[in-house]
């Protein structure tokens, strides 16, 4: 009795709290809430903080409240969390009527505009009750009380709403890297892949023995988007060892194949090719092959065709030139021709003896009368990645668009890239109609003018280079579309240059017993990703298949320009990855498998070491330190696999005797079988170089009337002796200071140009680099041609920032750049002028001088001076060229608070005086790390005396270290937050090197309370 007893005291919460989400405190059904909630003793939380909308704060909740006009504020995480609470029994939500407008992407949600209000309701078995806003607080009390019912605590397991999955359940493992242009992957039985490149390799990776090899190449013509486009195995494979694959071959005729082989162990039987079909092409204008291959239900194989039109001399229209001897820019003679196989997906049947036949429910009758019969989709651009859905056969497809001028109802231009969805033979609108069927005028090449739009019901093809029907079968408008500017129907799509690909629907039925299988939270989601801006969307439609809502997938992973996306039979994700640079081999370009646990979690390798180059031989310490497991208690075990070679623990080291590159991989191991694996390249022959500056004063801080002496210092054992004039010194002050990340960019060269820092950072945060490299040319011309091209001046640097804006083609072989029209125009010219900057020789000042500091003078606290000196080796024994850099970054010496790496002490601010600063307590403290004390004879304070008083301790590098300082600061009262400020100093014992510095505030007699303000610290190299 008593254990019933104890349990019914502990099924129940002992206090009644009421989250009341709201944004407009003085509403009136906020005050009426107000006014129940004081006559009942409830405790009302009333905020705008959507983040307590998860498991653990909302069972602390009797009952949530909240308006109708706040349910589109909460994420695809707090309205399943929001569900789950109701469906517990822990409390009720109560929906206040503010508007007639709900949310159509939850149909729970949508649901309440049909209920009635003022009385209670249940709904999937949680309780629920809707209030217009002008109830008073009588009808506030009665719907509270039934929501709180017995007050009882969520029992989550007769929740029948799934969360979305913590990201910490997903192991991401790169399988390989360094590929030279991936398109596409077959995942094999036995748990191997096979994937292709597009200059024609096909490789095998060996998932027991954890490498790749070349198993075949294709003699193909790579030029414009072509070469080995797809690649996909038979659904019998196991039986039948066939292997299907899409390519362009070599030579002076314009055509590409599909062929048949067999693929025995590592072994492609080049000499079992059938062809099967050959699709007649053009090869003198870019752009648009797809190629990509699939099976669907019933063992019929599609096959994904762009449009192979020339896509660079549109005049910011479509491709509809229909002058003589123009049908090679005319799309109504390749997507939009019924006879033609570009810019479609076909759809056949394997047939044993290497043909094929027209399985029926094409979209032309089988006889050809009206079209090839192949085709199953028409109307496509670049169906560049497509998915059919294994239960009822939809196929869903990322079309590639174009960019024109043409004005959209959206507020855009009618330039969408496209997710579609077919559930049965169509056309598909291109080159008439994008996006939700806009029509395009069609552009008069001759003539120059626009003409008529089309009707997407009744679209007809008069053009003389149309060889098909001409009147089309009705336009069908994508599911989803968005442009490169953000999109007002999907804005959790973000914006920037884009490239739609569709991935596959998951199924859990699919995946029973598969030991990686996704949550069933996933169930009967579509994947699509996009290449450009590097994300996962999962996407939720309804019983019929119409879109209800999206939401990001595996958010935390930065994807290097995801380029196929499989699901395997044990349920883990393979991607391949194409890397930064277009029509490149890129270091960054993987093969990765990504596996997800419900129960116990993979652990995460990770290995470091302090040095990744050197000279044969090469002693490399290897550590897996930095791996971890989040379920706390696991015992980690770490194996290392160096050739044939394994090794075991944490930290390890191993001889390389020989120059060469050599891959090291770490698999941790937890004590319940899980495992998580990490590979690097130690490459052996190259020492990297060693470069010094060396200098007396101090190397954090700048004083007025100040000079920084130095010396510059550069080694390298394969060099010899140093030329020092590849040694490249340089020294600015930086107005935007304090960060040096900004300075050393990712990828450019900006360290040795500081003045154009902060256009260096924009440009390599944003889309920009998936379409140029600083050195080489990708999709768009490399920077350092654009900076031979164009001079620096203000007009030149005005009319290319507003080009980055406004976006445009025809200076570059008519190649279109994304609009960026949020782009500031500041942030824009900022980027041009680091662009043109790579054109510029930047001279070196010499290796060793003394540099005045004057230029901060009068320009703030927010500026730095940056001396840096770096050095490229020559390369040596097959190991590429190394550079290594060393700077001094001088601050100013003034502090602020609030800038602390960690402040263990309450921050306010002052917005109206423009001043934040802290209220430190007894046994408070803040941090800051990495500054060098030498010359430092004082430091300075800008407190208040406001509050008990107390001392301000400085100590090194912990909160008992050394104490180099020590202040006491009086007791006071201040009349406001403005007044009584004033600056106090106190000496500094001498001290040597790089220091964490804590300043610790303590009461006099270590009693409790507010101990006074401190706006800043301010270090001098004077007493």
């Amino acid at each position: 009795m008593l254990l019933v007893l104890l349990f019914a005291c502990t099924s129940r919460r002992s206090n009644t709290r009421i989250l009341c989400y709201a944004t407009l405190r003085d509403s009136g059904w906020v005050k009426q809430i107000q006014a129940a909630a004081a006559k009942e003793g409830w405790q009302l939380v009333l905020t705008g903080d959507r983040h307590l909308f998860q498991e653990d704060s909302l069972r602390q909740f009797s009952a949530v409240c909240l308006p109708f006009s706040l349910s589109d504020s909460l994420d695809f995480r707090q309205v399943p969390a929001l569900k789950r609470y109701a469906e517990s029994g822990g409390g009720g939500i109560l929906a206040v009527k503010d508007t007639a407008a709900l949310r159509k992407d939850w149909p729970w949600i949508q649901e309440w505009t049909s209920l009635a209000t003022g009385k209670a309701l249940k709904q999937d078995e949680g309780r629920l009750y809707l209030l217009a806003p002008n109830a008073d607080a009588v009808d506030f009390r009665a719907a509270l009380t039934y929501l709180i019912g017995d007050n009882a605590l969520p029992n989550y397991k007769q929740s029948l709403t799934l969360l979305p999955p913590d990201t910490s359940r997903y192991t991401y493992t790169v399988l390989d890297h360094g590929l030279d242009e991936p398109m596409e992957m077959c995942i094999l039985p036995e748990g191997n892949v096979l994937f292709i490149e597009r200059k024609g390799a096909v490789k095998l990776y060996d998932a027991r023995q954890h490498q790749t090899k070349n198993i075949g190449h294709f003699d193909v013509f790579s030029g414009i988007e072509d070469g080995l486009l797809g690649a996909a195995l038979d659904p019998n494979f196991k039986t039948n060892h066939r292997v299907y694959f899409y390519y362009a071959p070599a030579g002076e005729k314009w055509f590409n194949k599909l062929v048949r082989m067999e693929l025995h162990g590592d072994t492609l039987d080049k000499a079992s090719e059938k062809v099967m079909m050959e699709v007649p092409t053009q090869r003198r204008y870019c752009c648009h092959s797809a190629g990509y291959l699939a099976f669907g239900p019933g063992g019929l194989l599609y096959l994904s065709i762009g449009d192979n039109t020339n896509a660079e001399e549109t005049e910011g229209y479509t491709p509809v030139d229909e002058r003589k001897g123009r049908e090679l820019s005319d799309d109504q003679a390749s997507a939009a021709n019924s006879k033609d196989l570009r810019g479609k997906i076909l759809r056949i049947k394997p047939e044993e003896d290497g043909s094929y036949s027209i399985p029926d429910g094409n979209l032309f009758p089988k006889d050809g009368s009206q079209g090839r019969p192949e085709i199953y989709v028409m109307g496509c651009r670049n169906p560049y990645r497509f998915h059919v859905d294994m239960k009822n056969a939809f196929v869903y497809w990322g079309d590639i668009g174009p960019d024109t001028k043409v004005p959209s109802p959206e507020g855009n231009t009618v330039s969408f890239d496209e997710l579609n969805q077919a559930r049965k033979p169509g056309f598909f609108g291109w080159p008439y109609f994008n996006g939700n069927n806009q029509p395009y005028p069609l552009w008069d090449y001759a003539a120059k003018k626009e003409r008529p739009v089309k009707d997407p019901l009744h679209p007809v093809n008069s053009s003389p280079n149309n060889t098909g029907i001409k009147d089309l079968p009705p336009a069908q408008p994508a599911m989803i579309w968005y442009s490169d500017a953000l999109s007002p129907i999907f804005p959790m799509l973000g914006k920037g240059g884009e490239s739609a690909m569709a991935g596959p629907v998951f199924y859990s039925d699919l995946y029973k017993n598969a030991p990686y299988k996704l949550s069933d939270y996933y169930n009967g989601k579509l994947f699509f990703y996009d290449w450009v801006r590097h994300w996962i969307m999962a996407v939720t439609m309804d019983k019929e298949g119409n879109y209800l809502r999206m939401e990001p997938f595996l958010e935390h992973i930065p994807f290097a320009a995801p380029v196929d996306m499989q699901i395997a039979p044990d349920g883990s994700i393979y991607m391949l990855e194409y890397g930064t640079n277009w029509f490149a081999k890129n270091s960054d370009a993987k093969l990765v498998q990504i596996t997800y646990a419900e129960g116990n979690r993979n652990p995460v390798a990770a290995i470091s070491t302090p040095q990744q180059y050197g000279a044969a031989p090469f002693t490399a310490h290897l550590s897996a330190a930095a791996s971890l497991d989040y379920d706390k208690n696991d015992q980690l075990t770490y194996t290392w696999r160096i050739g044939d070679q394994q090794l075991k623990g944490m930290e390890v080291q191993h001889t390389f005797p020989q120059p060469g590159s050599y891959k090291v991989t770490l698999t941790v191991t937890d004590n319940h079988g899980g495992a998580g694996t990490a590979n690097t390249d130690i490459k052996v022959g190259n020492t990297p170089p060693v470069v010094q500056i060396n200098t007396a004063a101090n190397r954090s801080f700048y004083w007025d009337n100040a000079v920084l002496s130095y010396q510059v210092n550069v080694k390298d054992p394969e060099d010899g002796k140093i030329d020092s004039s590849k040694v490249q010194v340089s020294f600015d002050y930086l107005p935007i200071g304090k960060d040096l990340a900004l300075v050393l960019a990712k990828g450019s060269s900006a360290g040795l140009n500081p003045e154009y820092a902060k256009g260096s950072q924009l440009f390599w945060s944003l889309d920009c680099k998936a379409c140029h490299a600083e050195k080489a040319t990708s999709v768009g011309p490399a920077l350092v041609d654009i900076a031979h091209r164009y001079n620096a001046n203000e007009p030149m640097i005005n009319k290319l920032a507003a080009k980055i804006i406004a976006g445009g083609s025809g200076n570059w072989g008519n190649r279109t750049m994304s609009s960026h029209p949020d782009m500031p125009k500041t942030d824009a010219q900022e980027i041009v002028k680091y662009i043109l900057s790579l054109g510029v020789s930047t001279a070196s000042i010499p290796l060793q001088g003394t540099l005045p500091l004057s230029k901060h003078t009068g320009k703030g606290h927010e500026g730095a001076y940056l001396l840096m000196a770096t050095y490229t080796d020559k390369g040596a024994n097959g190991i590429e060229p190394i550079t290594t850099r060393d700077h001094i970054m001088l601050r100013d010496p003034l502090l602020q608070i609030e800038d602390a790496d960690e402040a263990k002490v309450f921050l306010t601010t002052q917005t109206t005086l423009a001043l934040s600063y802290g209220l430190p307590y007894h046994n408070n403290f803040v941090r800051f790390n990495h500054l060098y004390l030498d010359d430092i004879q004082s430091v300075q304070y800008n407190i208040q005396e406001q509050g008990m008083g107390g001392v301000i301790e400085m100590r090194l590098d912990k909160p008992d270290g050394a104490l180099i300082s020590q202040l006491t600061i009086a007791p006071g009262k201040a009349p406001d937050a403005k007044t009584g400020w004033k600056v106090v100093s106190a000496p500094v014992k001498p001290a040597t090197g790089l220091h964490d510095i804590y300043c610790l505030f303590k009461s006099t007699d270590g009693k409790e309370g507010h101990l006074f303000n401190i706006d800043w610290l301010k270090f001098s190299n004077q007493h």
